[in-house]
């Protein structure tokens, strides 16, 4: 105990002498760690020396955190137990000794001291917060400052200890990390205990409405506990209750100058965390601008509760029953909008924290995943040579690999059964499948949905199957399947309407052969008028020219005017042509939107 006693009057930082008194007084068996038994003793003593130590404190009348603290020649010598304190806090974080055992000694040091030499203890932890948090003393001995603080909170006053109560709850909002699951309620319990008393007899000799008086401070009772307003019957009476309230606040509004009356930022320093109840001051806090906010406010969060994501189907509120909640909001914002000063900037505010509030529930409702994520560990760069990366023939190894396989195997690239065009029936044999109902195959599973499969046929159907290809602008894709693979129940359907079309072209195709036979006609006639000039005016040479002209009026028979046979098949031949064309070019425009590719990127080949 004399050795500690001297450690605590040295001069000079902690790390000068402390490790060496800690050897000193208990001659460790390795020089830089205590064993667990060993951290045990020194525990014991240092708790031993603390209460006297605070003891002796107590005796002198002066404060705990100030005891032994002298000026000598214009020097000041630190106080007993905060050296003490600091010693221990160095051994602690260089874990020299246990990590929790400064936190231990704390919470000693607060349960053996008044509230004023607390407040005092605290603003040294507040000190220290930035070491006591680092993580190697965090998980040691945050549960022990845990209890240490709410320790501390039971035993201040909510009414009087409001600025003391608001340093600890700050610094535990600080100490513990923010998914912390003891410190956010994930069950959501209101604190039911916070009751308001207010007066239930009217009192003698006093003119104040004293229904009103009850109605309105009724309220704090929905407000307490606001998953009472769920009940039908209780949301009704606080409805009611409420409309009263928002009456009497529209009738009776405030001006500029009542509200520039009541400063807030003085207001401030003499702020109590709860309104006084009497009837004697009912009439003086309705004129309280701060007064009106407070309780608009305690609406504004009722409403936004009721409203919650998250919720069970249970908790959720009545369709009539929101449409309430809707009126009341808006009427009550429009009131907090109305209520100076700045009633404006003050509603915004308030819109914003609500709705910041939201992300806070749904984090608390998804079970306070973290927030915090550890960094990234670099690895160290080695001091030897760098490796280089390997250069690859065709840029990288899948590549090269691909082509030292060709090299290998030349065949591979020429192979007749690598790239083929598969036969017209081959290729629409799954299609064909699907449209058998007897096939029990779902709409959303058939070929014709494969956009890619479908351009391929066409092209394929183009190229093999002209006379399939055509019905593509009748029946879709399905009209381009070939007939004799489909059953006969479905091939009826695609074979009528091809017959039916093929007669429409027949009969087009008889009316065009008359006007082409006409127009033959009339130049065969102004053909053999010219003959007959040219035989007057070359009569010697009648023999040979009349067998030249008949010869030429054979061929031109013959030849420059076609039987009506001949036309026909011309004109049908055109015709076949002119239309399969236009067909290929009208497949190769759908399937183009489609599948949205160019030919460049789809090939004319079917891989097989």
């Amino acid at each position: 105990m004399e050795v500690l006693r001297r450690a605590i009057l040295q001069a000079g930082p902690p790390e000068n002498f402390a490790l060496q008194t800690v050897q000193e007084v208990i001659k460790p068996q390795k020089q830089t760690k205590l064993a667990q038994d060993e951290n045990q003793l020194l525990e014991n003593m240092l708790r031993t020396l603390l209460q006297e130590l605070a003891s002796s404190a107590v005796q002198s009348g002066e404060p705990i955190m100030q005891y032994g603290q002298s000026i000598d020649d214009g020097e000041t010598s630190h106080a007993q137990i905060p050296r003490l304190l600091d010693i221990v806090l160095h051994l602690c974080e260089n874990e020299h000794v246990e990590g929790g055992m400064i936190f231990q000694l704390l919470e000693d040091l607060t349960e053996m001291s008044t509230m004023k030499n607390c407040k005092d203890i605290f603003g040294y932890i507040e000190s220290k917060q930035d070491i006591l948090g680092k993580q190697e003393l965090f998980a040691r001995g945050k549960l022990v400052m845990l209890r240490t603080c709410n320790q501390l909170l039971r035993r201040l006053s909510k009414a009087n200890d409001v600025v003391f109560c608001g340093r600890i709850l700050m610094f535990l909002a600080h100490f513990f990390p923010l998914s912390e699951r003891s410190a956010v309620n994930i069950k959501g319990v209101f604190n039911t205990s916070n009751e308001t008393k207010y007066e239930k007899d009217p009192p003698d000799g006093i003119p104040v409405d004293f229904n009103f008086y009850k109605t309105f401070w009724s309220l704090q009772e929905y407000f307490c506990n606001p998953a009472v307003t769920l009940v039908p019957t209780k949301w009704q009476k606080f409805a009611s209750s409420l409309t009263v309230v928002l009456n009497t606040f529209d009738s009776q509004p405030l001006s500029e100058e009542e509200g520039d009356t009541n400063d807030l930022e003085e207001e401030a320093a003499t702020f109590n965390i709860k309104y006084l109840t009497s009837t004697k001051l009912m009439g003086l806090e309705l004129k309280d601008s701060s007064f009106r906010r407070h309780v608009l406010v305690q609406c504004l969060i009722l409403f936004d509760y009721l409203k919650g994501p998250g919720k069970n189907d249970k908790d959720l509120p009545s369709e009539s029953m929101k449409e309430e909640i809707k009126s009341c909001e808006e009427r009550v914002k429009k009131l907090l909008e109305m209520t100076p000063p700045k009633g404006g900037d003050f509603l915004c505010s308030i819109e914003h924290i609500l709705d910041r509030e939201k992300n806070w529930v749904w984090w608390k409702r998804d079970g306070c995943p973290p927030f915090e994520k550890q960094p990234m560990e670099r690895k160290a760069v080695g001091d030897g040579p760098k490796k280089r990366r390997p250069r690859w023939r065709l840029g990288n190894k899948e590549l090269s690999q691909l082509w030292k396989w060709a090299d290998q195997n030349p065949n591979a690239l020429t192979d007749a059964q690598r790239v083929r065009t598969p036969a017209i029936s081959e290729y629409w044999k799954p299609l064909a499948e699907d449209m058998d109902p007897s096939a029990g195959i779902e709409a959303e599973y058939h070929h014709k949905n494969n956009r890619v499969y479908c351009w391929k046929g066409l092209r394929v159907s183009a190229r093999q199957d002209l006379d399939g290809f055509s019905r593509f602008t009748d029946h879709g894709i399905e009209g381009v399947v070939p007939l004799e693979l489909l059953p006969p129940h479905v091939r009826s359907k695609y074979q009528a309407k091809a017959n039916d079309r093929s007669k429409r072209a027949k009969k087009e195709d008889s009316k065009g052969a008359p006007s082409q036979a006409e127009e033959n006609q009339i130049a065969t006639s102004a053909n053999e008028i010219d003959g007959e000039g040219i035989r007057a005016d070359l009569e010697a040479s009648a023999a040979p020219m009349d067998t030249d002209a008949t010869t030429g009026t054979s061929n031109n028979s013959q030849g420059g005017t076609p039987t009506p046979d001949e036309q026909q098949k011309q004109s049908s031949d055109t015709d076949i042509g002119q239309e399969a064309g236009q067909l290929d070019a009208d497949a190769e425009a759908d399937a183009g939107m489609m599948d949205g590719e160019t030919d460049a990127e789809v090939d004319l080949d079917v891989v097989g």
